[in-house]
């Protein structure tokens, strides 16, 4: 791919399936408040696109956070994609059955480990099965180890002290904080769907839902359209949500217009409102 775009069509991937240094991850996640724990991944075995393994972001994370799914080390990162035959020399494409939930993580969680050469399949599952239903396959990918080494990369990775010195700054900032989660749980009159935790948002974010970068057919904007959603957005941005998930989809929308320096709040919402000492913002601007 030479067009810089970080997203990749059904038919491209179509044509591209057996490339030798071309892998296919199935990155879809089902919260635990819409479907049981180990849906998504049974969901997998049932259907997936040939030759895909599966990345479960409960599983390839942080395990000694008490917050969902938290970047692991990166040891643990190198360690469990090489078990998927992936190498730092491979192309990467990530895609879900879920709207883009949460294949912009995956895409992310690559970027932020170092490897750049990872894009994602517009449309995911849903827009391969429109011409390609017939094409697919069951049960796990039989898969040969290969070696992986993560590199950090810290500017796209955003914490609570960096979005509190932001917050913390007036609009002018070099910096803009957006916020994925629908517009009720942003201004606080929704309440979030994990226990024990306060809605509103962090003080000086504006509010973009991720699906406001979706059309009606489960694909990204075109660039155009993207252009007049991020009018606002002339800065640097950290993107936000509840946890870390939705907010990769801003990121990726971003990077199809260029912007590839954005970074995501690891821990988002679940981060931030755990902390009574953390201001909250609600209603109306």
């Amino acid at each position: 791919m030479t067009n810089n775009d970080p997203l990749v069509t059904t038919e491209w991937l179509k044509a591209n399936l057996d490339a030798p240094n071309l892998k296919v991850v199935d990155g879809t996640w089902i919260p635990d408040w819409v479907a049981p724990r180990g849906t998504a991944r049974s969901n997998y075995l049932q259907k997936h696109i040939p030759s895909a393994v599966y990345f479960d972001i409960d599983e390839i994370c942080d395990k000694n956070s008490t917050l969902p799914h938290m970047l692991p080390s990166e040891k643990v990162f190198s360690e469990e994609v090489g078990k998927f035959g992936i190498s730092n020399d491979d192309l990467v494409i990530v895609y879900d059955a879920n709207n883009y939930m949460a294949s912009a993580r995956v895409w992310w969680m690559f970027r932020a480990m170092g490897h750049e050469n990872v894009l994602v399949l517009d449309g995911g599952l849903s827009s391969w099965l429109k011409t390609y239903e017939d094409s697919l396959e069951q049960g796990d990918w039989q898969i040969t180890p290969r070696n992986f080494r993560a590199r950090s990369m810290p500017d796209l990775i955003a914490d609570t002290n960096s979005v509190s010195q932001t917050s913390s700054k007036n609009q002018g900032s070099h910096t803009r904080i957006l916020d994925a989660r629908p517009a009720g749980r942003f201004h606080g009159t929704e309440p979030e769907p994990r226990e024990n935790l306060r809605s509103g948002h962090i003080p000086n974010s504006i509010n973009i839902p991720h699906n406001k970068v979706i059309d009606s057919e489960g694909l990204i904007l075109k660039s155009s359209e993207l252009q007049s959603i991020f009018s606002e957005v002339t800065k640097k941005s950290i993107c936000t949500c509840g946890s870390g998930v939705s907010a990769a989809v801003l990121a990726l929308a971003m990077a199809r217009l260029g912007k590839f320096d954005v970074s995501v709040y690891d821990g988002s919402w679940c981060a931030w409102a755990q902390n009574s000492e953390h201001p909250i913002a609600t209603g109306l601007p």
